[in-house]
């Protein structure tokens, strides 16, 4: 079926000034584009409004919520069309059978957990073909989680990999790359990725970058040690010579604002060396995770259910508070740059305390009558280590000074369990309406490059990202007049105004800023390899 949108302002994703005209589909392809007269079954006037490529989300945490809950409506209602999952060295596969029970507790505080979903999947192709049997509203593409892979060959515990075992993993790194992911993720702050040392990630991103893969890393420290953070992931680079993606590019903690502008430097002088660099991020000040990253890394040697034998024994806690009070040499600590007054927890696992959620680390203490690490150890051990947080952690001049810079692209990084970051529901069009129209940080065409052609060009995602010829017709219809976030820190589960339509693969899911459950999901599954699902034998 062929479908034309009339009288477009065209923001084409190429970074050029708009223009004006119409948009011809052909089934699930862009067909045309231009100011002629162009014949369809359906046409849709849409002047007054902007047309864009569908929106990118580089960082999304959606990996258990697309198999249960499908249509994303966080997601397509701002605009997203594509997303990339299995982020921060830490997702859904692969998964042995015999580590499921421990991996769903270590997973449950980015992803969630559900007894309804069926985690016999074994690898990534295995996941994928369920995501596809979901029919999902939006595209998804995968990432390989670097601490699965770990899992795989060397369980959950604290130890250096051997070169038999690094051998190991890199086999299970090439077979879950065959199967369609877009390269490697990994988390230096999670277990049990943060076990890893460089020469590990320099080992495992010689076969990413074989397959043309993106090393997509949350580095090992965003506050103190940044700078030393930033040359270790640059000296992967350079030694393996992969493309190089930072996960929500940032600095915490006010004692560390001094150093953005060697961080500058670092990137410049990367790149220069001819070491290929992107990086996404939120457009908010504050940042969302686990609970659990609160806790010295040792805390969580083994795995959750030894966490959660520590976090009964008084030893350990008193252990956890010395390290939290004073540190511990390149951990992040979040206690120490964010402080209890400003982390708050967004989602819990059980009923039991779900009066907690919405409130800070030093409020739950003083509802509780505890101390605050009493409160916050008890709290995780209740919850198995399932709890999700907020932490506010830097400036708006820093947001903007990061946005406008070259490397960066839009992401969510949302967590969508519980009273999530407004993130989830808002980033994107969080720019269009502050950071284009009322401050003017951005130009509406800058902006929506870095939202569409920038994020695929990071990510080595093909055909899309661009309103032309021959690209797949994912695309976004808004009011630029309007176009704004509603959520708060507060009441975040609120959509956007101003996106009026959206196209995923050729067909209307949202319609007059309505997303229509009647209409059949039509997002895919995007293999970078192109291969057919029905086609394709897992090795």
């Amino acid at each position: 079926m062929r479908t034309c949108i009339k009288n477009a302002k065209i923001i084409d994703g190429s970074g050029e000034k708009a223009f004006f005209g119409n948009i011809l589909i052909d089934n699930d392809k862009i067909i045309e584009v231009g100011n002629y007269s162009m014949e369809a079954e359906v046409s849709i006037d849409i002047e007054g409004l902007c047309a864009a490529p569908g929106f990118i989300d580089t960082h999304s945490h959606s990996d258990l919520k697309v198999i249960l809950e499908p249509g994303l409506l966080p997601k397509i209602m701002q605009g997203i069309t594509t997303e990339f999952l299995g982020q921060d060295g830490i997702s859904m596969a692969p998964l042995p059978q015999k580590y499921i029970a421990a991996w769903r507790k270590n997973l449950a505080g980015l992803d969630g957990d559900s007894d309804d979903m069926n985690w016999q999947y074994k690898t990534t192709d295995g996941y994928l073909r369920l995501i596809e049997k979901a029919q999902p509203s939006i595209n998804e593409c995968y990432l390989v989680p670097h601490g699965n892979i770990r899992m795989e060959v060397m369980g959950l515990g604290n130890q250096k990999a051997t070169g038999k075992e690094l051998e190991e993993m890199k086999k299970v790194l090439r077979r879950e790359l065959e199967a369609g992911a877009y390269g490697l993720s990994t988390g230096l702050i999670y277990m049990p990725c943060a076990y890893a040392e460089t020469e590990e990630l320099i080992e495992l991103c010689k076969v990413v970058a074989e397959y043309d893969g993106r090393l997509v890393i949350h580095q090992r420290s965003e506050a103190d040690t940044v700078l030393s953070s930033m040359e270790e992931v640059i000296r992967i680079g350079r030694k393996s010579n992969v493309w190089l993606h930072f996960s929500h590019f940032k600095v915490c903690g006010k004692k560390n604002w001094q150093y953005i502008g060697e961080m500058i430097h670092l990137l410049e002088n990367a790149e220069k060396e001819g070491i290929r660099i992107s990086y996404d991020q939120y457009p908010y000040a504050a940042g969302s995770t686990m609970l659990g990253v609160v806790l010295p890394p040792w805390a969580h040697d083994g795995g959750t259910n030894k966490l959660l034998e520590r976090l009964k024994n008084i030893e350990f806690r008193k252990q956890m508070v010395h390290d939290i009070e004073n540190g511990l040499p390149g951990w992040d600590n979040f206690i120490n740059f964010a402080g209890v007054d400003n982390i708050y927890v967004t989602s819990v696992k059980t009923g039991t305390n779900q009066d907690l959620v919405g409130k800070s680390l030093l409020e739950i203490a003083e509802s509780r009558g505890k101390n605050v690490y009493d409160a916050i150890f008890d709290l995780l051990y209740e919850e198995e280590n399932a709890v999700g947080m907020i932490d506010f952690y830097g400036t708006e001049d820093h947001v903007k000074l990061f946005m406008q810079r070259p490397e960066m692209n839009v992401c969510t990084d949302g967590l969508l369990g519980g009273k999530p970051h407004p993130r989830v529901y808002g980033a994107f069009p969080r720019i269009l309406g502050k950071y284009v129209r009322e401050e003017k940080t951005l130009t509406l065409e800058k902006a929506i490059y870095k939202m569409t052609k920038k994020a695929a060009e990071a990510m080595g995602l093909k055909e899309r990202g661009e309103i032309k010829k021959g690209c797949f017709a994912d695309l976004v219809i808004f009011d630029e007049k309007t176009i704004k976030d509603k959520g708060t820190f507060t009441d975040p589960a609120q959509y956007p105004s101003g996106i009026q339509h959206v196209f995923v693969n050729g067909e209307q899911m949202v319609k007059d800023g309505q997303y229509d459950e009647n209409k059949k999901r039509c997002g895919k599954v995007l293999r970078k390899n192109n291969l057919d699902s029905d086609s394709f034998v897992g090795m």
